[in-house]
């Protein structure tokens, strides 16, 4: 392969949890804990794990909308997470994010012009408001938004609709980078599956790089090209979307493809049933933190934490008991 657009090397986020009289740091919330890997020009990569697991802590990091604890977010040769205000602020250009919350996203007080123009506004490309509202249009229908929907308001509009206003919001200034954080998950079965497409579009037609989070493998396959899985901020397993679904490694990976139905009455599988609760990320386990869940565990699995190894061509695991 090429250079990564991105990459994350030892990614690390704590939240400082504050108490006690003098309201000083009694602990942290480890919701990202040394988490590597590398994204890909043109390509999607998804990111799935259950709820906790620290998927949109990463994408929010990454675009040091959360500044890292530690660790280094490299976006074409550039260390942005050394990078600090205009010079920060000029490199954001290049990437965007798409909201999970079509209805929290979006300013109420703001017609649709000023939402989806505004970062033109805030990164100064154009000086006339004639220039911002012909990009505006040109935008609203490369999104599928009838140009006459301009000067209306977000409670005006569907869930699907405002959701496409985020991904015009989006993709305004031609950006290289999209973190899409569960864009679909709030959205009408009907409508997830044409708002998938438009996201497929826009990637061919606009050369876009995408960070897909998402908790629905369904939709995970559909729209990835590698995928990383997450457990409670580390990562278990890396692989092609192919590889992945047809010869899952991990444990972990291999319980969350036996829990996605089968549409199929005639087919049966078996399930893996994974036992009690996703730890707390304020005390992770020791060694490997699926230990506690992990049906194959071992003695060493409580001690040490399992490095990520190529177990086969580009396919990583970290278990200690795939071989």
């Amino acid at each position: 392969m090429s250079e990564p657009l991105v990459s994350v090397k030892n990614l690390k986020k704590y939240f400082p949890i504050h108490g006690g009289v003098l309201g000083g740091v009694i602990a942290h919330v480890k919701a990202v804990d040394d988490v590597s890997f590398d994204i890909y020009e043109g390509e999607t990569l998804g990111l799935v794990g259950e709820s906790g697991s620290g998927k949109t802590t990463i994408g929010k990091t990454i675009l040091m909308l959360y500044p890292p604890t530690s660790g280094d977010i490299n976006f074409q040769g550039t260390l942005i997470n050394k990078l600090k205000g205009e010079e920060l602020r000029r490199l954001r250009r290049n990437f965007q994010i798409i909201f999970q919350d079509p209805y929290g996203s979006l300013n109420p007080r703001m017609p649709i012009s000023e939402i989806i123009g505004e970062p033109l506004v805030v990164h100064n490309i154009y000086k006339t408001r004639k220039e911002i509202l012909d990009r505006v249009v040109e935008v609203m229908e490369l999104v599928g938004l009838r140009p006459e929907y301009i000067n209306r308001y977000p409670h005006e509009f569907s869930g699907g609709q405002r959701q496409r206003i985020g991904i015009a919001r989006a993709i305004i200034l031609n950006p290289k980078f999209v973190v899409c954080d569960e864009p679909v998950s709030a959205l009408d079965v009907s409508i997830q599956s044409q708002v998938i497409n438009l996201l497929n579009d826009l990637q061919e037609k606009l050369n876009l790089t995408y960070l897909f989070i998402a908790h629905d493998m369904a939709v995970i396959r559909h729209m990835s090209d590698r995928i990383v899985v997450l457990y409670l901020g580390r990562v278990m397993e890396i692989a092609a979307n192919d590889e992945l679904f047809d010869s899952p490694l991990h444990p972990y990976t291999q319980a969350l493809l036996s829990s996605v139905p089968i549409p199929d009455p005639e087919i049966k599988k078996e399930r893996a049933v994974l036992q009690g609760d996703i730890p707390s990320p304020i005390n992770p386990p020791s060694g490997c933190v699926f230990h506690t869940r992990c049906p194959v565990a071992m003695p060493v699995c409580r001690e040490l934490i399992p490095e990520q190894r190529e177990i086969k061509k580009d396919h990583f695991v970290s278990c200690h008991a795939v071989k």
